[in-house]
């Protein structure tokens, strides 16, 4: 299945979280934290204007980005757990 998202909004694939810390401890799965950093899948046309042009997207596919902790609404394709949230939660690009 395809999922091509509308407008300013993208569809990211979250990274996994750290299975350890700094000092070499194991996380269970109970105490690993969600999430923030993840890789655009796609991404929509742009925001619509009130001249009815479309906005570029800062984004492109391919980017791996920061997002807000609670950010975007969770779906499953194909098994996978994918993000879809709007260009503005993102926070960053990772370069």
């Amino acid at each position: 299945m395809n999922v091509r998202p509308l407008d300013d909004r993208i569809v990211v694939e979250p990274v996994e979280a750290e299975t350890k810390t700094a000092g070499g401890i194991v996380l269970p799965d109970t105490a690993k934290e969600k999430p923030q950093k993840g890789k655009v899948v796609a991404i929509g046309e742009g925001k619509l204007l009130d001249d009815g042009k479309r906005a570029p997207m800062s984004v492109k596919k391919g980017d791996m980005i920061l997002y807000a902790r609670y950010g975007g609404t969770e779906i499953k394709v194909d098994g996978k757990e994918l993000l879809i949230m709007r260009e503005s939660d993102v926070l960053a690009k990772v370069e």
